[in-house]
């Protein structure tokens, strides 16, 4: 399966849109992760752990984003869209979202 960023794919013709696939990968908060993030934002850097952590999560929504343009009969999905974001739960920890968006097309 073909996944792209791009609404065209070259050399290829799209014969049919078979619409909007969308995946959501929600991680809980971790306590230990969190505090050395927070040292990090006193000594500065980059949070390792959380760059893994998304790259993880981006990586798991691009796999449910293929298996549900599959189960439509697509050959590829285009104009990809990675979003993340929080959900607060509530005083205790927030929820990570990474969420992957495109259109399944049949292409030849």
């Amino acid at each position: 399966m073909l996944l792209s960023t791009t609404d065209v794919i070259q050399g290829a013709v799209i014969d049919s849109y078979l619409g909007i696939v969308t995946a959501q990968v929600v991680y809980g908060s971790n306590f230990l992760r969190d505090f050395l993030a927070s040292i990090r934002d006193i000594v500065g850097g980059r949070t390792g752990s959380y760059e893994r952590l998304f790259e993880q999560g981006q990586r798991k929504a691009l796999e449910e984003l293929e298996q549900r343009a599959q189960r439509l009969g697509a050959d590829a999905v285009i104009g990809i869209e990675m979003d993340t974001g929080t959900i607060n739960v509530d005083q205790s920890g927030v929820l990570l979202l990474i969420t992957a968006t495109g259109t399944a097309v049949k292409i030849r």
